[in-house]
């Protein structure tokens, strides 16, 4: 509620509650809490969204680390202006705020900050969107140096538009003697520290960035293939990048368990090796500034051989989970890279069995798998096999007593099933070779007796 002109306004308290101020009051900002409504409505003319969706924002809420204690529903054609959910259902969430002595509000939905500002000034309880969720929740789990240096520039990006709130007794313009001047000042200070913390961070970050690249430079030069694990969150993908390669990287039943990306080296059953990338999980409505902000982190998956799109083939929706890791895979610019579906977690479907689907080419396209108990691993693999190295070829190489670098990169890259000592002093190797390996190899030697 806003004061009358000629109410005197207090500074700054720390108080979670309006100050008495002559015949008005001034909403202070109230601090954090656990005890949370969740505000979900269905907006527009559209279908109603999917009850498993509603379930996912109770979820996110949760994973925030809030304790959910009532709920608020409906539907409205469009957002109002003013509070986003209109005056009537306004004074509803009010009621129930204070029926529930909840200190936070999160609504499932985009608002902007005079709407949020608003809302809290109403609602007498601090009010954050679905946006600012997914940032707190990031800001948690984030535990490289450079992740926690992207959760920071999202967050500060987000918050640019929102500094205002924050001064609500400086933020006012007004007339007269002696009441001209600090509240502009210290929020054009505040703007001035903000905008000067997001340039060093950027900075920063453009320097991992350089880093990054350099890496995929030599792992090109390497010709290792690059297999980027993509999907929803809570799909299975770490539990899958453990068992395909013991990395040991937290498992957890949550939304958003593990951000930072790891990669390790994944030595197939054919005698070739794979880099393997585990990389952020998506969710519907992805803040954009969290996808420019991980776009340095993303970049593995812009760059890979190989997308394996991790579905949980449990999900009541699976088809909606699919349609908007699509999104997000577009949004990145990843669109465009071939990709092998993994259906996981089969050990939760009845009746289902591990199995290797291919297109109408003998391609592989799907496989249905379970990361927790190991089923269809070895479909798996013949999978990553085939669309990593193609076609496999039995090859015999002869090669001087001066190929020592040509002989250590065939160990490398195919499987020496005989390495016989010649009299010239070299050595003649048997191998199975990928073809797209020996395109490569006679590419680079073409000097090369086989």
């Amino acid at each position: 509620m806003s004061a009358t002109p000629e109410a005197f306004e207090a500074p700054a308290t720390s108080a979670d509650r309006p100050v008495a101020v002559g015949p008005s009051l001034v909403f202070e900002r109230p601090k954090a809490g656990e005890r949370a409504v969740l505000v979900d409505l269905d907006i527009g003319r559209g279908p109603a969204r999917e009850a498993d969706e509603h379930e996912e924002f109770s979820l996110l809420a949760q994973a925030a680390g809030a304790e959910v204690v009532g709920t608020l529903g409906g539907s409205r054609a469009t957002p109002d202006a003013r509070l986003f959910i209109g005056s009537g259902k306004a004074e509803e969430l009010k009621a129930l705020v204070a029926a529930m002595a909840a200190e936070l509000v999160i609504f499932n939905h985009p608002l902007s900050p005079a709407q949020e500002r608003n809302l809290e000034r109403l609602l007498e309880c601090r009010v954050i969107d679905r946006s600012g969720l997914i940032l707190d929740i990031f800001a948690q789990r984030a535990r490289s140096f450079e992740g926690k240096l992207q959760v920071e520039l999202a967050q500060l990006k987000h918050l640019s538009t929102r500094l205002v709130r924050g001064w609500t007794h400086l933020e006012r313009q007004k007339g007269g003697i002696g009441l001209r001047g600090p509240g502009e000042t210290q929020l054009e200070t505040d703007r001035r520290l903000l905008a000067t913390r997001v340039a060093m961070l950027e900075r920063k970050l453009q320097r991992i960035e350089g880093q990054r690249a350099q890496g995929r430079k030599a792992r090109a030069k390497a010709e290792l293939p690059v297999v980027s694990l993509v999907g929803y969150t809570n799909a299975g993908k770490s539990t899958l990048f453990n068992q395909l390669t013991a990395a040991g990287v937290l498992e957890a039943d949550q939304l958003f368990a593990t951000l930072d990306p790891t990669l390790r080296r994944l030595d197939l059953p054919s005698g070739s090796h794979v880099l393997l990338a585990d990389t952020v999980g998506f969710v519907s409505r992805l803040p954009h500034e969290l996808v420019a902000a991980f776009r340095s982190t993303l970049e593995e998956t812009r760059s890979a051989s190989l997308l394996l799109h991790v579905i949980d083939a449990a999900a009541v929706n699976r088809s909606r989970l699919i349609a908007d890791v699509e999104t997000v895979l577009t949004e990145i610019g990843s669109h465009d890279r071939p990709r092998l579906e993994v259906l996981n977690k089969i050990d939760r479907l009845d009746g289902e069995s591990a199995r290797l689907e291919r297109d109408a080419d003998g391609r592989p396209v799907r496989v249905w798998v379970s990361a927790r108990t190991g089923a269809g691993m070895a479909l798996l693999h013949q999978a990553l096999i085939e669309l990593t190295g193609g076609e496999r070829l039995i090859e015999t190489f002869n090669l001087a007593p001066s190929d020592g670098q040509r002989r250590a990169w065939l160990y490398r890259h195919a499987r020496v099933l005989a390495d016989q000592p010649l009299d010239s002093g070299g050595w003649q190797l048997r191998c199975e070779i990928a073809r797209v390996d020996l395109e490569r190899l006679r590419a680079r030697l073409p000097s090369l007796d086989n």
